[in-house]
């Protein structure tokens, strides 16, 4: 951290009225783009928490490779929903829905601001407008797994693109668990899977501001590229020896990890493993904002429109009576 940035906004205060609606303030944006340096600044200046919203992020053992907040960072402003995990647990977009609310309740009951932040557009969904219920069938889950075994999981995926185009067009389909789940969800409903996800809105008690968080392509690329070195100095392929005993988890058939299936089986040098993780992430980036720019209601900036996003702030803020407060964000990445 090389300096720092400052405009004034308007902020959390104790001349708060006891009518006034708590505010989520919501961060998202694709991977690498710079969402946790702007919600820890807004946190600060809200003196707020943060819960992060990112499905890779829950498991412990994976700080490098998804990129968790530092310790640093996670000092300057307490996250909540990072790093509690074991990296064999499951852990669905609907658990994620009933924990966060909880916290946010208790939260709220003495407090008027929080910050959400993360690229699971899933887990997004879930706290603003949150999911129907998803029908299981073991049966099917069953067959579509010995499938999987015998014709592979491209045949999987394309009867998947046939099936519901919208959910492949965003999800992760190099991820087998997470195509076998929404192919048997379509199966066993007779709906697309992304039909579960739409279609369902409540109310919450609670106002929100989302801030979309935007770069131009070439400049995406670049930071992802430059995360994904920084990633294989910071010891990823140590990380990922650690994690070996569980290499049929879930959590480690993701993008940073399951590359590293060729490196071990002599495939692939150090060098081709870093540049697939590369190729992969911005894949997953484009299928992130594929996801949140179907999202209503969203007001889009680039991270360095700092004064930009402290007028949307002000504007929330000052309809409630808070006074200024000063918004602060670090230099660089």
């Amino acid at each position: 951290m090389d300096g720092t940035r400052a405009t004034e906004l308007s902020p959390l205060s104790e001349h708060r009225g006891e009518q006034d609606r708590p505010l989520l303030v919501i961060v998202i944006g694709p991977t690498a783009v710079g969402k946790t340096e702007l919600a820890i600044a807004i946190a600060k200046a809200l003196h707020c928490e943060i819960l992060n919203a990112d499905s890779r992020q829950v498991y412990r053992g994976m700080p490098i490779g998804t990129a968790q907040p530092t310790a640093e960072e996670r000092t300057a402003v307490p996250h909540h929903f990072v790093d509690f995990l074991e990296p064999y647990a499951l852990y669905s977009a609907g658990q994620f829905e009933s924990d966060a609310l909880a916290w946010l309740e208790q939260w709220f009951a003495h407090r008027k601001c929080a910050v959400l932040s993360g690229g699971s557009g899933l887990y997004v969904k879930a706290v603003l407008d949150g999911l129907d219920p998803v029908p299981a069938d073991l049966a099917i889950r069953a067959e579509l797994n010995a499938r999987l075994e015998t014709e592979g999981l491209e045949v999987l995926v394309e009867e998947l693109k046939q099936l519901d185009p919208t959910h492949a067009a965003t999800m992760d389909l190099l991820n087998p668990q997470r195509v076998v789940r929404a192919l048997e969800v379509c199966l066993a409903s007779g709906k697309p899977f992304s039909s579960f996800h739409s279609s369902t809105t409540v109310q919450r008690p609670f106002d929100t501001l989302i801030i979309g968080l935007k770069r131009e392509r070439a400049e995406l690329i670049d930071r992802i590229n430059r995360r994904v070195d920084r990633m294989m100095e910071m010891g990823l392929k140590a990380e990922v020896e650690a994690l070996r005993p569980h290499w049929s988890a879930n959590a480690l058939q993701t993008v940073g990890y399951r590359e590293w299936s060729a490196f071990f089986a002599g495939e692939w040098s150090k060098d081709q493993v870093a540049e697939e993780i590369k190729l992969r992430t911005r894949q997953f980036a484009k299928r992130q904002m594929t996801w949140f720019q179907k999202m209503e209601g969203v007001q889009w900036f680039h991270p360095e429109q700092l004064e930009n996003i402290a007028d949307a702030l002000r504007v929330e803020c000052a309809n409630r009576g808070w006074g200024p407060v000063q918004l602060t964000q670090d230099h660089g990445e």
